[in-house]
């Protein structure tokens, strides 16, 4: 099967890929980051342990993993409307906190605004554009305030 976009040919503003390291225990860092994204003027619509839930279903031993469901309900309104519905297939927009050793967390997020556009579910077009820039100020704030620390 081919791809109808070549992923290699992507930047990473591309999918409004963001990457931050949080030099603090996994806990703290997962509350942290809910923090931040509150702040932004997210709400926290969803949130689970990956890594816990793997371990009880089919007894993966992961580091640990936790994500955050974000949700700007104004901008998701906006864009279930420019995208006829569709984007709601992507909802929430996800930013999750790994483990690369203890005390060492990776914040990581790609916007789910972007993919969709990418993936033809979002029109390009003008009313799109200002939804993707908007909804990029909301998370630039968000990933300021991982900056506090």
């Amino acid at each position: 099967m081919s791809l109808p976009i070549d992923p290699t040919a992507l930047e990473s503003d591309d999918i409004g890929e963001k990457r931050a390291t949080l030099e603090m225990d996994h806990e703290q860092a997962v509350e942290h980051v809910r923090e931040a994204f509150t702040d932004a003027g997210f709400g926290v619509a969803t949130e689970f342990s990956a890594s816990d839930m793997l371990a009880e279903k089919i007894g993966a031993d992961r580091d640990p993993y936790y994500v955050l469901g974000a949700c700007n309900p104004n901008m998701a309104n906006r864009a279930l409307d420019a995208s006829d519905n569709r984007i709601g297939a992507l909802f929430p927009c996800n930013v999750v906190v790994w483990q690369e050793e203890p005390g060492r967390q990776t914040v990581y997020h790609v916007s789910i605004m972007k993919v969709a556009r990418l993936a033809g579910m979002a029109p390009d077009d003008d009313e799109w554009e200002q939804i993707v820039e908007d909804t990029g100020e909301f998370v630039d704030e968000a990933w300021a305030n991982l900056d506090t620390a």
